[in-house]
């Protein structure tokens, strides 16, 4: 089992030095990844409903600090060398996938190909009509974005014809450090975020749900994977939800390959210590 620090570039951890003492801390610790958060804006009063509380409303509130999560991990990853880079997640229909591909493969290539990309569809409509994008129709978007963007990285003379991206012969470098690009895992608690996952993810990150949900939504993430004539075994999994031996034993029976922690440090001074205790009671004994 992997673990992974979530909720990264959030509270204190804003700040440059609290970051880069955050993640020296994980890297020492024994987490193989940190992961971020994203919203552009957060309009205040938004009607939309979060799905992760039963309130329907965003922790932190709509003044809550969220830094760009490619510049804070670009700012992390100068600080650390084993650390893996995750966006968890990154509403990908808002961004423009020609701009966006350039920066994860930099991203990637500074990194020595650290970089994990986990990609959501958004629920914030108010935040899409800030940005002057379109809400309805996003998923179909997602999926577009995700196969423009494999091209920019893949070929050497990249060409694509959507619905939504078209470029003829758009040369692109430097690539990803990887020859296959960056991973793309595809988050979401819904049926339809397990069908994508199964049809062109490299992992799937159903987030924070119980056990039985989990075994629901890998159902629906394999049949998807072997409808798409895919191997549904080689796309690696990573939920939240256990913080102590027996939980994580019992999502790693499930399929879990990778075990997301919240920071459940928000003071910097106690969070080197207590990152530090996990590792050496959860993760070195995983």
């Amino acid at each position: 089992m992997q673990f992974g620090l979530m909720f990264a570039n959030t509270g204190a951890y804003v700040a440059p030095d609290a970051a880069t003492a955050l993640a020296r801390a994980a890297e020492e610790a024994g987490f193989e990844s940190i992961w971020t958060v994203e919203h552009v804006v957060v309009p205040s009063g938004y009607e939309s409903q979060y799905p992760y509380d039963r309130s329907g409303r965003m922790p932190g509130g709509a003044d809550a600090p969220i830094p760009d999560p490619l510049i804070w991990l670009t700012w992390v990853a100068a600080a650390t060398e084993r650390l893996r880079l995750g966006t968890g997640i990154l509403i990908l229909p808002q961004r423009n996938p020609v701009v966006l591909a350039k920066e994860l493969a930099t991203l990637d290539l500074l990194s020595g190909g650290r970089l994990l990309l986990g990609i959501g569809v958004g629920w914030l409509r108010e935040e899409f009509e800030a940005l002057g994008v379109p809400f309805d129709g996003r998923g179909a978007r997602t999926d577009e974005y995700v196969a423009a963007m494999r091209a920019l990285w893949r070929d050497d003379d990249p060409s694509f014809a959507g619905e939504h991206v078209q470029f003829t012969s758009a040369r692109m470098w430097p690539k990803a450090a990887r020859p296959t690009g960056v991973p793309i895992i595809v988050g979401g608690h819904t049926e339809a975020a397990a069908r994508r996952a199964g049809r062109l993810g490299d992992g799937f990150f159903p987030g924070r749900t119980s056990p039985k949900r989990i075994t629901e939504l890998l159902g629906v993430m394999r049949a998807a994977a072997a409808d798409a004539g895919r191997d549904a075994d080689a796309i690696e999994v990573t939920a939240g939800g256990a913080l102590d031996l027996d939980g994580v034993k019992a999502y790693a029976d499930l399929g879990v390959d990778r075990m997301i922690v919240p920071n459940l440090w928000p003071d910097p001074a106690e969070c080197r210590e207590g990152l530090l205790r996990f590792g050496e009671d959860v993760i070195a004994r995983s």
